[in-house]
């Protein structure tokens, strides 16, 4: 039970509260993908005169849903690996995953959400020409600085287990 004395401190927390944002936008896009409605349309990309860009189905928000839970799994994976890589006496029940899995795939998930935030150009993202629509002022306000953030903490945590 050595792997109880593990100290919380700052990556505890950062990674703590990546879980907590991943998960709250996953049960976001679940509640659309059941038919809700509140926040839907200010979540979509516009045109200057209101016309959205797409509109998801039920099952690509699901998707959306499933696809952060996997990145929730995949965080919890990569700390009970690396909890018990540092219990040599006690074998690490999911060990199915080889460690490069984690070396990359922390960098990939930050590097998508990076890709987020820098954007298309024109509708998404911290360099996107359409600003003054209610998706424009939210993303340039919320969303890609979220997305920034969420992109940091991923790389932060390539950064931690590789050294």
């Amino acid at each position: 039970m050595a792997f109880i004395d593990v100290q919380f401190g700052w990556a505890g927390i950062m990674i703590l509260f990546l879980i907590m944002i991943l998960f709250v936008i996953a049960l976001l896009h679940f509640y659309w993908a059941f038919g809700g409605k509140w926040g839907f349309e200010k979540s979509l990309p516009s045109k200057e005169d209101g016309t959205l860009l797409f509109i998801p189905t039920s099952f690509q928000c699901a998707v959306v849903g499933i696809g952060l839970f996997l990145m929730i799994g995949f965080i919890f994976l990569g700390i009970i690996d690396l909890i018990y890589s540092g219990i040599s006496e006690v074998e690490n029940p999911v060990s199915f995953l080889p460690n490069w899995i984690y070396d990359y795939g922390f960098w990939v998930l930050g590097g998508i959400f990076t890709l987020r935030a820098i954007g298309d150009f024109n509708y998404v993202g911290f360099f996107k020409k359409i600003k003054n629509t209610s998706f424009g002022k939210l993303d340039t306000r919320f969303y890609s600085p979220l997305c920034l953030l969420i992109s940091g903490i991923f790389f932060w945590i390539a950064v931690g287990i590789q050294t």
